[in-house]
């Protein structure tokens, strides 16, 4: 029996700040990332060059070789783009029960594509938001909250058979807010996007489709996860751009020099 597919529950970009803060979620179409970033869709699509060349992610503990990545850092504070000297992407064992206590030093984004101006500008609309949604007393400041942002590419692919975008199940990630973009789907079947409230049992199950669609989280209130993916031919892959931001710093291991 085919497994039912349910449509994202997409939001107006007129409603996007309230509905982070009442639900804790938002999803907006490709459409309305595009009006929402002030940019055309030619110029995220040439953002997408880089998943074609990524490297593989040697830090799975799953013994898979599923994924590829790339990592990059930023610190953006008002309309100031600045972009950290390349570090280990690294979290606790409370956020992350299969990966979490590791230094994992993954391939830096490359400065190719950190230079598009589209870059600059998606960083910055995503400290907008947060300081819509999370320091709204600080807007008006002369210097409004500092965001630490962790850029990830990723591709997950089915060379193998199957495909874990989230192999630590379903999980948050110890920041204040979460951005995934879909990029593409090629090939597979699978891939729903799962988020839970993190204290209730109430949650939503839907599949993005349409690349340069964005899933948004309250990274506090909201678990999430995407299920695995399985081949429909050959050469099947999920490619996405996940981004968080957090206040007060990055997560960094305690035994960092940094």
């Amino acid at each position: 029996m085919a497994t039912p597919t349910f449509s994202p529950p997409f939001c107006t970009l007129s409603d996007l700040t309230q509905r982070l803060q009442t639900q804790g979620f938002a999803v907006l179409s490709a459409s309305d990332v595009v009006a929402w970033l002030g940019c055309d869709a030619a110029q995220l699509q040439m953002l997408q060059t880089d998943w074609q060349n990524l490297p593989p992610d040697r830090y799975l503990k799953d013994g898979g070789r599923y994924r590829q990545r790339r990592h990059a850092s930023f610190i953006v504070q008002k309309d100031t783009v600045h972009t950290v000297p390349h570090r280990a992407h690294w979290q606790p064992l409370e956020y992350n029960a299969l990966h979490g206590g590791m230094e994992r030093w993954f391939e830096p984004i490359l400065p190719e594509s950190l230079a598009r101006p589209i870059w600059q500008r998606l960083l910055q609309t995503l400290g907008q938001l947060c300081n819509q949604v999370f320091t709204p007393e600080a807007c008006d400041a002369a210097l409004p909250t500092p965001w630490f942002i962790e850029a990830h590419e990723f591709r997950i692919d089915t060379s193998d058979g199957i495909g874990r975008p989230t192999p630590e199940g379903a999980h948050r990630d110890g920041v204040d807010l979460v951005a995934v973009f879909l990029l593409a789907r090629q090939d597979i079947k699978g891939g729903e996007t799962r988020v839970f409230e993190a204290c209730a049992p109430a949650g939503q199950r839907f599949t993005l489709m349409q690349p340069w669609s964005l899933l948004l989280l309250d990274d506090a209130r909201m678990i999430h996860e995407t299920t695995p993916i399985q081949p429909q031919g050959l050469g099947g892959y999920r490619d996405t751009l996940v981004i968080t931001c957090r206040r007060n710093g990055f997560q960094d291991s305690p035994s960092s020099s940094a």
